[in-house]
């Protein structure tokens, strides 16, 4: 199931996905995702405006279709090159270190999304 018209926006349902992973966001991980709107909406000018709407759109989904959107995404935007797949990822940990701990949760949710990225590299 592919929900984002862009990269961009799945990318932004990724880190809101990742920093709900333990089941809440915490503020310092909002901040650490909002920096990072940057390089993927870097004309835009009101990023908490789009990302509190991701957040409002990502909570209206069934918890148990986000591992099929993921998956989904990815193979729709095959396009986009594995070295940028890659930093995506990488900005997981980021996100996931924000609030200066780290879940059984984020790790299972990173390495879960470690293992589609490498699953849908592979063609």
């Amino acid at each position: 199931m592919v929900i984002h018209k862009t990269f961009s926006d799945f990318v932004l349902y990724l880190y809101v996905h990742m920093a709900f992973a333990d089941g809440a966001m915490h503020p310092d991980e909002e901040r650490v995702i909002l920096e990072k709107m940057n390089k993927h909406f870097p004309i835009e000018g009101d990023h908490k405006k789009r990302f509190d709407e991701a957040v409002i759109a990502y909570n209206k989904i069934d918890d148990s279709k986000n591992h099929d959107i993921i998956k989904e995404s990815f193979k729709h935007f095959d396009h986009i090159k594995f070295a940028q797949r890659y930093k995506i990822y990488a900005d997981m940990y980021d996100i996931i270190h924000a609030d200066g701990k780290v879940s059984e949760a984020e790790t299972k949710a990173v390495n879960e999304l470690k293992g589609i990225i490498d699953l849908v590299s592979v063609k």
